[in-house]
């Protein structure tokens, strides 16, 4: 869902002007460090170096990363930059010896420009064009308190001083003429979204509230259990093997659960960061299975990648590709296997502080994409298979190490002798299914009503094939 109140812009990898900025930062961030490698550091103090040469450097090399890499979706994100560049100026205006009351004169002025500049880039103030007067009144004042350098001969350590300054407010210039309005109905990243998921904004005071009342997932589990009586899905699951082989209990169940979270959105949201987002039309599901169908193949975990509106063709499809993937070959070779070894290498002791640092830059979100793929524990929703194991469905715990809202357990199948309207004994055949969910993300009668929802399309399978689907957005 489009938030109408904002603009987007986009920044293209193919325009030759994106490369300039890249290669005018970098220009900046190595006059920076020239800067005081060629004697203007000599004498001068640690808060100098500190907020005049490493953030500065700093901040260049994040814009030079951000433009080719995020131009095209985070443009927003080069708003980090500029205010980082703007601390650096605040600590120079205190260095030019004026009157207090010029100086506060001056801060003002800056810290009013740098809101300006954010709110453009974050598309809020939607005229791109003012990044260039921004930029021109820094280089205007820049070159106005050098001066003196300019009256003079041309000396380079000199014009080292502001020449790094002068070059990235010329990179923000040339983003400016490289971005681009985006006109269509999608919705774009801005500040406090992840890289998986969009900050849901429109929660109500006790959402917003119970992430900081409850901050671990497994302070905030609600169990439902359910109990499903499976003539009419054995007979729709052997109608499926016609033409689907294998086709089995789990492909049914996800077919149902894409359906319903299609119709009901927020069952793929997730608490991160003690913040509730969404992950739109991504429904990420994962479980474990085994290479082989003996006591000692090894475990590994599929994820898969489902949108709203899949089928159960789809859904089979999709699952059974991931699945073939990963017995390919007798070791362990899918991505997640590879990443768990690599991290089950590390030393015990350098393995917590690695495991706390990752859960510290999740809380923020700044965790790559890259890794959010790899772990099993930044999901949808994870189903378990107690009935390939022969015992009922269990109550599996949520993982305060990720975003992981719904587990879901399936059990083994059973007979119950039942007395029928006419007072013969019937035998029918049942299955015991569990959610471990957070009920942080939507309140308890959305979960019933989802629930009651699945259990319904489970009853008459035959749903399933409807061409037709709810699917709804969820709320911004």
């Amino acid at each position: 869902m489009k938030d109408k109140r904002r603009s987007f812009y986009t920044v293209k990898r193919s325009n030759p002007l994106t490369w300039l900025a890249v290669l005018a930062a970098l220009a900046g961030a190595a006059g920076y460090i020239a800067n005081v490698t060629c004697g203007k550091g000599a004498g001068v103090s640690g808060a100098w170096i500190w907020l005049r040469v490493v953030l500065p450097v700093a901040a260049a090399l994040y814009f030079a990363w951000q433009v080719p890499v995020h131009g095209h979706d985070r443009i927003f994100r080069l708003a980090l930059p500029f205010w980082m560049l703007e601390i650096g100026y605040v600590f120079a205006t205190f260095q030019l010896g004026l009157a207090w009351y010029w100086v506060v004169l001056l801060i003002a002025v800056d810290l009013g420009l740098a809101v300006l500049m954010h709110r453009v880039l974050s598309g809020t103030l939607p005229f791109d064009w003012l990044m260039i007067p921004i930029a021109g009144v820094y280089m205007a004042g820049i070159l106005w308190f050098n001066r003196p350098c300019l009256r003079c001969a041309f000396v380079f350590t000199d014009w080292l001083v502001f020449l790094p300054d002068l070059v990235m407010m010329l990179g923000y210039v040339l983003v400016c003429f490289a971005m681009k309005r985006v006109n269509d109905d999608a919705y774009h990243p801005t500040w406090g979204d992840r890289p998986d998921g969009r900050k849901v904004r429109s929660l109500s005071p006790i959402s917003v509230v119970g992430g900081y009342v409850m901050p671990e997932r497994n302070q905030a589990n609600v169990f439902f259990h359910d109990t499903l009586e499976i003539t009419e899905l054995e007979r729709y699951i052997r109608k499926k093997r016609e033409t689907m082989p294998d086709f089995g209990m789990t492909e049914v169940l996800l077919a149902a659960y894409v359906r319903t979270a299609s119709k009901y959105p927020g069952l793929n949201r997730f608490i991160s960061g003690e913040k509730i987002y969404s992950r739109g039309d991504d429904l990420q599901f994962c479980m474990t299975i085994k290479k082989e169908l003996t006591q000692e193949a090894p475990d590994t975990v599929i994820k898969l990648h489902l949108k709203p509106g899949d089928g159960v063709e789809t859904v089979y499809e999709k699952f059974h590709d991931a699945v073939a993937d990963v017995r390919k070959s007798s070791e362990l070779d899918s991505s997640l296997d590879g990443a768990a070894a690599f991290v089950g290498a590390i030393p015990g002791v350098v393995l917590k502080f690695v495991v706390w640092l990752l859960k510290l830059l999740d809380y923020f979100g700044l965790l790559p994409k890259a890794i959010l793929e790899l772990s099993p524990f930044h999901c949808s929703i994870f189903f378990t298979s107690m009935g390939s194991l022969g015992i009922g469905a269990v109550y599996h715990h949520l993982y305060n190490f990720g975003n992981l809202p719904i587990f879901m357990a399936f059990g083994r199948k059973y007979r119950k002798n039942e007395i029928g309207d006419d007072g013969t004994v019937i035998s029918k055949k049942y299955m015991d299914y569990t959610f471990n969910v957070d009920e942080r993300t939507v309140d308890g009668f959305y979960y019933a009503t989802s629930i009651k929802y699945m259990h319904k399309l489970l009853l008459h399978p035959d749903r399933l094939d409807a061409p037709e689907m709810e699917i709804n957005e969820d709320i911004p």
